[in-house]
């Protein structure tokens, strides 16, 4: 798996959790452990998993900016909360 592009190529829109995992540097177990426990974002597609690439690099830029540690179970809350408030105004999602 390699995560550049060539020449003329689109960036993937998801990972496996396998390579979203190996990007990490993390087994893909500890993944599908916090993708289980609604702490880390992902989509289910009948019983297997992708893992959105802007999820991923987000919070790769998060932790750069910040210089600080990312808490990936926060973040995720962080998310959920925003999408559920702009739900309830009426704002895109």
């Amino acid at each position: 798996m390699s995560t550049t592009t060539g020449a003329g190529a689109s960036p993937p829109t998801f990972y496996t959790v396998p390579e979203a995992a190996q990007i990490l540097r993390v087994d893909a177990a500890t993944i599908y452990r916090a993708i289980r426990e609604n702490s880390f974002p992902a989509i289910r597609l009948r019983t297997r998993y992708v893992v959105p690439a802007r999820a991923v690099e987000e919070l790769a830029k998060q932790a750069s900016d910040t210089g600080g540690v990312v808490d990936v179970a926060k973040w995720a809350a962080d998310q959920r909360e925003f999408r559920e408030y702009q739900q309830r105004i009426g704002g895109v999602w």
